[in-house]
C-alpha cells in the first residue's frame, strides 16, 4: 500500500512539472509570460515573407524555370543473364536535352547503350517510347527521338559558345536522375581543354567543373549564366569508383562537338569522320631506341589502305619486319609526327587530330621517312562506315 501510494505522488508531481514547463513555454501563464509576448509567438514568426533573392540566387532560379522544362528522365530497359542463362531485365536511368520539337534528344551513349527499350520521361510527367537516332562512341553521345509527344510538349535547349568559356566562369547543371522533378546544381569551369579517356576512345577539349554531377546526371546540360547549354555531362572522378558520388570532378562534352555530332546523327544517323587510310604503331622510347628511330614517339606507319588519300599522296607503309624480343615488328614505313602543328604520339591521337575536320578538308603532315623529315599536305577522305 505504501509503495502504491509513493508511485502515485510521483507520477503526479511529473505530470504536473511537464504541463507546467509546457505553459510556461507557450506563454500560457500571464504571471511569467513576457511583456507584449503573445501564444505560438515563434510560430507566427515563421510565417513571414522569403527575403529578397541575392543577384546570384535570381540567376540560378531564372536559367533553372527557362532550361527546366527542356531536360528529360531516360530509363532504358536491359535483359541480362544470370545462372543457368536466365533472361531477366534491369532497369537503368539517365538525363537527356531536349533539342528540337521534332522529339530529338542528346544524351551520353553510355546511357541508352545496350538498352532493349528506351522510354523518356517529360518534366510534365509524360512518358514516351524512344527510338535511336544514332550514337558516338567516340564522343559518348548519342541522339534518341521520342514517339508521339506533340510539339507544345517539347521545349529546346539551345546551344551555347563554348570555344569562347573562361576558368572561373559560373555554369549550372541540370538533371533527372529519378524521373521526379528535376536536379540543379551550380559551380564553375574548374579546368578547360582535357582530354580524358574512355573505355573506348578519346574525348578532347573536355570541360572540367566542380558543379556536383552524380550518377544519373548523365546527358544533361551543362549551362552557361544565360541558360544556353556549353556542354553535355559525361563522367565524375570519384575515389570510390562507379557506385561514388560527386566529389567536385566532373567533366562535360563541350557544345562545339556536341553540335556537330547531333548534327551528322540527326542527318545521316552517323557521323561524317576524315580519314586518311593508315595503320600503325604507336613509338615509345623503347622501341624506337631498339629500332634507331630518328624519334621516340610518333605513329609509325605499318599499312596505307588501297585507294586511300594516303596512298595518292604517296605515304609509304611497312616494307619488311624486324625480330625483336620474339616479336616480328613490322618497319621500314614512315612515322607521322604531326597534324597541323599538333603532335602525334599514337593512332587514337591521330584520330583525335582528326576529330574535328570534316571530309574534303587539307591537313599537313609532319613525317619521317628514313631519318630525313618532310611535309605532305593530305585531303581527307570520309571514314569507311565499318570503321565507326
Amino acid at each position: 500500500m505504501r509503495f502504491s501510494t509513493i508511485r502515485t505522488v510521483l507520477f503526479t508531481v511529473l505530470v504536473t512539472s511537464a504541463a507546467t514547463i509546457m505553459l510556461l513555454r507557450w506563454g500560457l501563464l500571464p504571471e511569467y509570460a513576457r511583456p507584449g509576448a503573445t501564444p505560438f509567438e515563434s510560430a507566427k514568426a515563421a510565417e513571414g515573407k522569403q527575403p529578397p533573392l541575392s543577384p546570384e540566387e535570381q540567376i540560378n532560379v531564372e536559367v533553372y524555370n527557362k532550361v527546366s522544362p527542356g531536360v528529360v528522365n531516360i530509363t532504358k530497359t536491359v535483359v541480362e543473364y544470370g545462372f543457368f542463362f536466365t533472361p531477366f531485365t534491369n532497369e537503368a536511368t539517365g538525363s537527356g536535352v531536349v533539342l528540337d520539337t521534332s522529339g530529338n534528344i542528346l544524351t551520353n551513349n553510355h546511357v541508352i547503350e545496350s538498352a532493349q527499350t528506351l522510354e523518356v520521361a517529360l518534366p510534365d510527367h509524360t512518358t514516351y517510347q524512344a527510338n535511336v537516332v544514332g550514337t558516338d562512341l567516340q564522343n559518348d553521345l548519342a541522339v534518341i527521338r521520342v514517339v508521339g509527344a506533340s510539339k507544345e510538349r517539347l521545349h529546346p535547349v539551345p546551344f551555347g559558345d563554348s570555344t569562347t568559356l573562361k576558368v572561373g566562369q559560373k555554369v549550372l547543371a541540370i538533371g533527372n536522375p529519378f524521373r521526379m522533378q528535376n536536379t540543379l546544381t551550380t559551380g564553375i569551369i574548374s579546368s578547360l581543354g582535357r582530354k580524358i579517356e574512355t573505355e573506348t576512345s578519346i574525348i578532347d577539349n573536355v570541360i572540367q567543373t566542380d558543379a556536383a554531377i552524380n550518377p544519373g546526371n548523365s546527358g544533361g546540360p551543362l549551362l552557361n549564366a544565360a541558360g544556353e547549354m556549353i556542354g553535355i555531362n559525361t563522367m565524375i572522378i570519384s575515389p570510390s569508383g562507379a557506385n561514388g558520388g560527386n566529389v567536385g570532378i566532373g567533366f562535360a562534352v563541350p557544345a562545339s562537338t556536341a553540335r556537330r555530332v547531333a548534327a551528322d546523327l540527326i542527318k545521316e544517323g552517323r557521323v561524317l569522320r576524315p580519314d586518311m587510310g593508315v595503320e600503325g604503331i604507336d613509338l615509345t622510347p623503347n622501341l624506337a631506341s631498339a629500332l634507331n628511330l630518328p624519334v621516340d614517339q610518333g605513329l609509325l606507319i605499318t599499312r596505307v589502305k588501297r585507294g586511300t588519300t594516303a596512298e595518292a599522296a604517296g605515304l609509304q607503309g611497312a616494307r619488311e619486319y624486324a625480330i625483336l624480343r620474339n616479336y616480328r615488328i613490322p618497319v621500314g614505313g614512315d612515322i607521322i609526327t604531326e597534324i597541323d602543328g599538333k603532335p602525334v604520339t599514337s593512332q587514337a591521337e591521330l584520330d583525335l587530330a582528326l576529330e574535328s575536320k570534316r571530309p574534303g578538308e587539307t591537313v599537313r603532315m609532319t613525317f619521317y621517312r628514313g631519318r630525313t623529315k618532310d611535309q605532305k599536305s593530305i585531303v581527307l577522305m570520309e571514314q569507311p562506315r565499318r570503321f565507326r
